[in-house]
């Protein structure tokens, strides 16, 4: 069994209270308190009853520090018709073209997913499942960066296993379709920043938690 597996088992699938203490071997990444540690627009993200959210227009918020081989385990609860992401190994400055999201998405109930739909790897990989509750109720999300491998998983099921060394050319998928990327996905940092997108509509994140592999 391959070693990033390994720590997702090892995690364990349940979820957590708020501002719970973190896993062992993992780090606080948001104290459910402010925004130490964090850079986002003057009045923009903010944080109510332990958790972290969005108001109008908040644009993104971006980690203080950049990592890059991790394993972040986060919450996350969306509104009805929400979109937004998990960015990591990400320059701020150039997040549509200089790093990775894992989209996070409202699809309850979809069957046929694509590479837009909760989970991907956005605009390369789509989701083998769909285990995201419904609206109103948490969903737990573990992503997995070693080297070349991005691992996701939802609520206890891996639903994006990619090795980006597959992704040789700028604008392709290892399938043929096209993607969004014009550099090939093998050749972008293996370093970034991690941070949360607004979309103009309510995401909540909690219990922010990250272990470094470095």
């Amino acid at each position: 069994m391959k070693p990033f597996l390994i720590i997702l088992f090892s995690i364990g699938i349940f979820t957590f209270n708020v501002n719970a203490e973190p896993p062992k071997g993992f780090d606080k990444l948001f104290n459910g308190k402010n925004l130490d540690g964090w850079k986002a627009k003057p009045n923009g993200w903010t944080v109510e009853k332990g958790v972290l959210t969005r108001k109008p227009k908040s644009g993104y918020i971006w980690t203080d520090k950049a990592y890059g081989d991790f394993v972040l385990d986060v919450e996350v609860k969306v509104s009805k018709r929400c979109n937004s992401g998990i960015f990591f190994r990400t320059d701020p400055k150039n997040a549509v073209q200089g790093g990775f999201e894992i989209q996070v998405m409202d699809t309850t109930g979809k069957k046929k997913l694509g590479t837009h739909d909760n989970g991907a790897l956005y605009d390369a990989l789509a989701p083998s499942a769909n285990p995201a509750k419904p609206l109103g109720e948490w969903n737990r999300f573990i992503i997995t960066c070693k080297g070349p491998h991005v691992t996701v998983n939802i609520n206890g099921t891996v639903v994006v296993k990619a090795n980006l060394d597959k992704w040789t050319t700028g604008n392709k998928n290892p399938d043929g379709s096209r993607n969004k990327f014009r550099t090939a996905l093998k050749d972008l940092p293996r370093e970034g920043h991690i941070g949360f997108q607004d979309h103009g509509q309510d995401v909540w994140y909690r219990n922010i938690y990250l272990k470094n592999l470095n």
